[in-house]
């Protein structure tokens, strides 16, 4: 069920963010939406598949010498403590883990903790796993040196809290990175032309099509500059800019988009993508 679905009138944040929780708990990301993966569920062959998945996923804006590394800072977090919110099934916390960085990852979903916790288990990784509402963060005050969250905290009840308490944890000087989704990226742009304009004359808001069309029970679009005043109102030195996948270079369905890809070069592919891009991605300083 999605929050356009089930939101009334009168409904609380609390229960919204309840209802967060358990919508994530049974939809958990594990990439295995393309095809079923035939490794046992958690097993180390399902972790490397649904991590390959992600990474080839990314690969038009998040890639350089090694998975992530242009828009995670890994050489800058040795010995750092970090936190990241909305963990997932845990490659990003892996990632930093191996960089030296001291991981703090949290999610709202059960089964994303469990599943993080496994991964750090059969890899041997040392992180500080917790279920955490991050819109309720129970750490200390300056207790981190960074922050970083890939697609969670515009999920959440209250995005503009999130970030307000990101910045009470960061440390003076810290950095903390997170992406969003794009209200001027391709998915959106599609929604609005195929759903919004004959929905608008149903009663139904675009902040309620926008919601029905991705995954998640609530999900907040911001534009470039909405998603800046926002971090600019607790952050310094703050940059957005739009990133994007297959699907925002090439937008056609799956089964005709993967046979014409290879006709484009990677270059033109990561302009399209990119300058249409379904995420932002949201860089400040504490």
């Amino acid at each position: 069920m999605r929050y356009a679905e089930k939101r009334t009138k009168n409904q609380d944040l609390e229960n919204i963010q309840e209802d967060n929780r358990r919508w994530w708990t049974t939809h958990t990301m594990s990439y295995d939406w393309r095809s079923p993966i035939s490794a046992e569920m958690y097993s180390s062959a399902w972790f490397d598949e649904i991590d390959r998945r992600f990474i080839y996923s990314a690969r038009l804006f998040a890639h350089d010498a090694s998975a992530f590394d242009r828009i995670i800072p890994f050489e800058a977090l040795k010995d750092k403590r970090v936190l990241e919110i909305g963990c997932g099934m845990g490659l990003h916390a892996e990632l930093m883990a191996r960089a030296g960085a001291k991981v703090v990852a949290i999610d709202i979903s059960e089964t994303s903790v469990m599943a993080t916790r496994k991964r750090a288990a059969l890899k041997k990784l040392s992180l500080d796993v917790r279920q955490m509402d991050a819109a309720k963060l129970d750490f200390e005050d300056q207790g981190f040196d960074f922050v970083w969250s890939w697609g969670a905290i515009h999920h959440a009840a209250q995005t503009g809290r999130i970030v307000k308490d990101i910045h009470r944890v960061l440390r003076p000087g810290g950095e903390v990175r997170a992406m969003v989704y794009n209200l001027d990226g391709m998915p959106a742009y599609i929604t609005i032309a195929t759903k919004h304009l004959l929905n608008f004359w149903r009663g139904r808001s675009l902040d309620q099509n926008l919601w029905q069309s991705t995954g998640g029970f609530l999900a907040r679009h911001y534009t470039k500059d909405l998603l800046a005043d926002l971090f600019n109102t607790f952050f310094f030195d703050t940059r957005v800019v739009s990133y994007g996948q297959d699907a925002d270079a090439v937008p056609l369905p799956r089964y005709f988009r993967k046979p014409l890809l290879r006709f484009f070069d990677e270059e033109s592919l990561k302009r399209w993508a990119n300058s249409r891009g379904a995420f932002l991605f949201v860089t400040a300083r504490k």
